[in-house]
């Protein structure tokens, strides 16, 4: 029998993803990739933390360096990467001194892919940083750790922030605040997103998907319901044919109301943007293509508080 959710507080985020939205058969690899697979995996999960070290007194060498690991470690996990940017170099500009990223929130493999493309800081959850293998990592990336249970603590958080982007760093965020399975997902809460307010610092909203072999949008990858970082991470490293898709949109302006700069971002990172003339897309963002969001409907999930 389901043992029901408890909540620290009605405002916990909390998704209605579960084990159910994974894909039932995808295809995996065999068992001496997946032992390759795990040998070069730790080699970088190994190396990577000592890269950063290495890097600390040259930010650009730590940030080369860093960006290598993270693209030998999303290799061994078998995940292609695509990035696709339509900015204009006026945009680009915009962000490059410092900036605080937006993306939704899929799984743990989001940091890697992400820190893959811009070597970044992220706000991630607490108990992180206590996680085998993936802790040691996130210590060594400086990970600010929120724990979303305790919401005395988000003022400091937004503080950390807006203290990384205003000295020119740039901070990744995921204001739904939990994992989603990539096709249904969460709306963005604006606390954090204060942080960009009170620094004047403009936002870079990222779309973030996960592509199957044949260029589908799958939630393969997706880290939701109770499935344990362990198991996640036994069932990822077997998968076959996957490819993240990360996408630059505009920048957004900081402006001064953090629910509208929340519902800007939002309108970025969801719309159907760049496309690859080899390929017509085939999906759009939208609640209503997964079964998931039924569900959803027959058990609400607790309210949501406007400020966070």
């Amino acid at each position: 029998m389901t043992q029901p959710i408890v909540h620290a507080h009605a405002w916990m985020p909390s998704s209605p993803c579960s084990d159910g939205c994974l894909p039932k058969s995808p295809p995996t690899v065999g068992r001496i990739v997946l032992a390759l697979r795990i040998v070069l995996a730790l080699a970088a999960f190994g190396l990577l933390p000592v890269l950063v070290v290495l890097g600390v007194p040259f930010p650009r060498v730590r940030r080369s360096l860093t960006r290598i690991g993270a693209r030998t470690l999303l290799f061994a996990i078998g995940i292609d990467l695509t990035v696709l940017d339509a900015r204009s170099e006026r945009e680009r500009s915009r962000t490059a001194a410092g900036a605080l990223h937006v993306a939704g929130h899929i799984s743990w493999t989001d940091v890697v892919v992400l820190t893959a493309v811009q070597p970044s800081t992220f706000v991630a959850r607490a108990d992180l940083i206590d996680w085998p293998v993936l802790g040691r990592l996130a210590r060594a990336m400086k990970v600010l750790p929120i724990d979303r249970a305790r919401l005395h603590q988000l003022p400091g958080v937004v503080d950390q922030v807006a203290d990384r982007v205003r000295a020119g760093g740039s901070v990744v965020v995921f204001p739904e605040a939990t994992t989603w399975c990539g096709r249904a997902y969460g709306s963005l809460r604006p606390a954090l997103l204060q942080a960009a307010i009170d620094s004047e610092t403009w936002v870079q909203p990222i779309r973030l998907r996960y592509l199957d072999r044949t260029d589908e949008q799958t939630t393969a990858t997706c880290f939701v319901g109770d499935e344990t970082i362990g198991a996640s991470i036994g069932r990822i490293f077997r998968l076959r044919g996957l490819r993240a898709e990360v996408e630059f949109t505009a920048p957004e302006a900081p402006g001064g109301d953090r629910r509208d700069l929340a519902r800007r971002c939002e309108v970025a990172i969801r719309r159907d943007g760049v496309e690859p003339a080899e390929r017509p897309r085939k999906d759009v963002y939208d609640p209503t293509v997964h079964e998931v969001m039924a569900e959803a409907e027959r058990s609400p999930m607790p309210p949501t508080v406007a400020a966070a």
